[in-house]
């Protein structure tokens, strides 16, 4: 577990670009008028960055200085984990204390959006980690595979359903029905579950493509 641990550091202390971009938009982004866009809401950013970092460069850097596939894979989940509950406590943070601050102005945070804030702050603080740790993993899959044949089926398939799924109500409705349960979902225990799921599915999943693949 030492050689992980060494690994998940390297990693989160390697991610600091993400983390500079992430401040500054925070910080700078201004919204105006009766309806406004809570700064929490960029504080999903690293989630979106990071796999790209962990897969595209410190893949090779880290099997180049000796660690095995395996305590990378497990160390990447584990700052997944990690980021995502320091990205859930951030913006929950924002939106309890910040977001008041507005008064009267309706302030758009995703937290609200989700329906986990029915919950308690709490609840809403797990649900939102759960989420952020399966869109990490699923990027993190996805991104892995892209230089082998699957990448690009994989590719194919999502455009496919974005694009077949979205025009007709019905596969529409589906659509969004799976959305609703991972993510705009106020049963806390559905969604926490099926993000646990799906999350442990993709990484068994990244596991095969990780054996397959070299530098």
């Amino acid at each position: 577990m030492k050689q992980v641990f060494a690994i998940t550091g390297r990693l989160l202390a390697g991610n600091i670009v993400s983390y500079i971009i992430t401040a500054v938009i925070v910080v700078s982004a201004v919204s105006s008028g009766d309806i406004v866009i809570s700064n929490g809401n960029y504080t999903w950013l690293p989630a979106l960055l990071s796999p790209f970092f962990f897969v595209f460069r410190d893949f090779r850097k880290l099997i180049n200085i000796g660690a095995c596939k395996k305590d990378y894979f497990i160390s990447s989940l584990l700052s997944y984990g990690i980021l995502a509950s320091s990205i859930s406590l951030a913006n929950t943070l924002i939106h309890t204390v910040i977001d008041p601050l507005y008064g009267t102005k309706s302030v758009i945070n995703l937290m609200d959006v989700c329906g986990w804030t029915d919950n308690g702050i709490i609840i809403a603080f797990i649900q939102q980690a759960f989420f952020l740790i399966l869109v990490m993993t699923f990027l993190h899959v996805l991104l892995s595979m892209q230089t082998k044949w699957y990448g690009w089926l994989a590719d194919i398939l999502l455009i496919a359903v974005i694009c077949i799924f979205t025009p007709f109500a019905p596969l529409r409705s589906l659509l969004a029905g799976f959305f609703h349960v991972i993510m705009i979902n106020r049963n806390a225990l559905i969604q926490i579950s099926a993000s646990v799921l799906l999350t442990a599915l993709l990484s068994l999943t990244g596991v095969l493509i990780l054996k397959k693949r070299t530098l």
